[in-house]
Formats: C-alpha cells, structure tokens, sequence
C-alpha cells in the first residue's frame, strides 16, 4: 500500500437515523431556550456539523470542547481564543470527571441573559431552562450530560450510534434535550471525514482500517513524532518511511507476526488506532485554528445575520 493512495477513498456514514434526526432538531429547536454543542477537543473544526449549525442559528449557542484531558492543552487555549474572538461561548470540558460539567451552568446562564430578564419582568422567576444538547457521535454527549446530573441518566459508550431518539432530562431548574448523535450527507473535505474517522465518529464496520491507521500515522508523525517514537521505541528515521512501512515497523516491534515472519498489519492497525483513541500516544490535537479572518465569518455570519432579523 503506497502513501498516495492511502485515505483517498471517499468516507461517508449517514445512516436513516440521522436524516431523521436532523429532522427532529428542526421540530424541536423552537422548544428550547438555547443550544449546548458538544465538540471533540482533538478536532474542533471537524466536529463543528455545519447542519447543525443552521438548524440551531437564531438560538443562544454555547459550544463545549469535551474530551480536552486527551487534546493538547497548549492547542486547546489557541482554540478557546479563536471561538472567543468569534464572538462565541466556548470551555474546555473533560466530562468525565464527576460534576465537571456542572462548569456550564454559569456560562448558560450569561448566554442567556436577556431571555432571563425578560421572564423575571413577567414574574415568571425560576422558569426551567430548556437546553438542546447536540453533536457528532462519539463526542461524549451522554457523558457530559450524565457527569451534569451527577447519575446516569443517558446512554453512554464509546462508540458512535448509542443514543437514537430524544431524551429529556431534568436537573435542578434545567431540563435537557438530549440528540442523538448526527453527521452531516456530504463531508466538505476528506481530511475532516478522516479526522472523524480517527475519533471513532464513523462507524469503524465501514472502513478499512489498515487505511485508517495509515492515514493516522501520516498525520500525527509530522506535527507529534516524539510520540510516535516513545511509544513504539522507534529510531527517527522510521519517521521516513511510507505509512504502510511504518505501520510494518511498529507491528514488528510490538512482536505482532503471522507464519513466515511477515507482519499481521491489519492487528497492528486495530492497536494502533485503539491505542490512539484511548490517549495512551499521550495529549495530541489533530486540528489547529485557522485563521480568524479566513473562517469565522463563514461560521457564524448566519447567527449576525438572524441577530439583526430579531431586532
């Protein structure tokens, strides 16, 4: 398997559960009073589903990077930065540390100012507050929402498709809508439908996962190699080789060999991605900020826009 052929097949995952899930948020977004969208630390962009998105515009939104105890923590404050300077809400979240994501319970709230003093204007004070809590699959929304109420109220497993219809969920004066977890028909670029992939987002049945790792050690060797060469006690120079080379190499470190002495890659490329998925390559950021300038305007001019048809 040479390098220019890995990742190039066009990954896609949508399943009839998530066309009718996204029309369920549609239905639904008029019943609540804002939007909670959980985001993968790792690939905050990726996770970012532009159809969500539109569903949601209009609503007070506060977006919550979860799993942020797996990203890099220097790359998470550059991505903390970028959403602020967009003018959004954001926090790092690791949910599943008990009561952790009670942390939202005050930015919900300031997002939601306005909303608050107009019912306090009515006499209407300690109305419940109605949160959507939306995302891809596998981002941890069942664990933070669990990790909200202090139980189990949600599903929650590591792996996408576990949540399939609405659940709503009291805690204290917040009731939460919890979404099943959705992408979107058509990725734009094949390096987000990768970066889903690597997350566990799509469902692992569907691709080829000697690929999949492939493509996961093209991409994090050139921007984490002293992972990489922890890790599996490579020499620096392994770095070099084409993907599938590599792969080969570290499948034979790891002693993982068929008859003949030839390597089994398609068992070094289960480790290698459950060994990624499970952090144990240590606190990796596969996605930087872009330029301010050159993509927030396109994230969020739809909200500006609805903003100004409010008024």
């Amino acid at each position: 398997m040479s390098e220019d052929i890995v990742n190039r097949r066009v990954i896609q995952w949508f399943p009839g559960h998530m066309a009718k899930t996204l029309r369920l948020m549609e239905t639904e977004i008029r019943n609540v009073d804002c939007v909670l969208q959980i985001l993968d630390a790792r690939i905050p962009l990726s996770s970012l589903n532009p159809e969500i998105e539109r569903i949601t515009v209009g609503k007070p939104h506060l977006y919550v990077l979860n799993k942020a105890d797996l990203a890099d923590p220097e790359i998470t404050k550059q991505w903390l930065d970028y959403f602020k300077s967009a003018g959004a809400g954001c926090l790092p979240m690791d949910s599943k540390q008990k009561g952790k994501a009670g942390a939202v319970k005050g930015p919900i709230e300031r997002e939601l100012s306005a909303l608050m003093e107009r019912r306090r204007k009515k006499g209407m004070v300690g109305a419940r507050i109605r949160v959507m809590v939306v995302g891809i699959p596998n981002v941890g929304k069942s664990t933070f929402i669990n990790s909200f109420a202090g139980t189990t109220r949600a599903k929650a497993a590591n792996k996408p498709g576990v949540t399939r219809g609405k659940q709503w969920i009291t805690v204290d004066d917040y009731d939460l809508m919890d979404m099943p977890g959705v992408l979107w028909k058509k990725f734009d670029s094949l390096e987000t439908a990768t970066n889903l992939a690597f997350i566990g987002s799509i469902k692992d049945d569907i691709l080829d996962i000697e690929e999949l790792a492939c493509g996961l050690l093209s991409s994090v060797r050139t921007i984490y190699p002293d992972q990489l060469v922890t890790r599996y006690k490579l020499d620096r120079s392994a770095l070099e080789l084409p993907p599938y080379e590599l792969l080969q190499a570290i499948g034979a470190k790891r002693g993982m060999l068929v008859s003949g002495g030839e390597v089994d890659t398609e068992r070094a490329a289960k480790m290698l991605v459950g060994e990624f998925r499970a952090s144990k390559w240590g606190r990796i950021s596969l996605e930087r900020p872009p330029q301010r300038e050159a993509v927030a305007e396109e994230l969020w001019e739809e909200d500006e826009d609805a903003a100004q048809d409010e008024q």
